[in-house]
């Protein structure tokens, strides 16, 4: 669901209030979990009332491959999986040259975060740095004292 509100930007911002959402971080690695399965045909209702069974294209597989693996899919459930599915079947409506499929696939895509201005509104991001496991912690280095520099700068003068 879209998230009210200004849409965040890059430029640091100060706030008196917290922000009404915070931002969710998800693990950059592509999602390889369950998923629904893409059905092999579809029903189109021709101008006669007859309904025919068609071939989802190659496209649209080529879509739904793309869109079930998103990392952030790992967050939907159930109700947001089907939402994706009847989103497919929209897409190959629109293959086939459905103007108004093609605008409420647009829609739907901004609701499921495809592109990186959806996911911005959305307030997903992908981060490796809060996933990533290091292996030996990383020493601070030493600092150095103030008064050895300034001693250092009397000296040089």
């Amino acid at each position: 669901m879209p998230i009210s509100g200004a849409k965040p930007s890059g430029r640091p911002t100060v706030n008196r209030n917290k922000p009404t959402h915070e931002w969710t971080t998800v693990d950059p690695a592509l999602y390889d979990g369950p998923r629904p399965q893409l059905p092999d045909t579809r029903q189109v209702m021709v101008k006669n009332g007859e309904v025919v069974e068609v071939p989802i294209e190659q496209r649209t597989i080529d879509w739904w491959e793309a869109v079930s693996t998103m990392p952030h899919c790992r967050l939907w459930s159930k109700s947001d999986w089907a939402f994706a599915l009847d989103t497919a079947m929209v897409h190959a409506s629109s293959v086939y040259g459905s103007v108004t499929a093609a605008s409420e696939l647009r829609q739907r895509e901004k609701i499921l975060g495809t592109t990186f201005d959806a996911r911005r509104d959305l307030r997903i991001r992908y981060s490796e740095d809060e996933f990533q496991q290091t292996e030996s912690p990383v020493k601070p280095v030493p600092v150095a004292k103030l008064s050895d520099r300034r001693a250092r700068l009397v000296n040089d003068s």
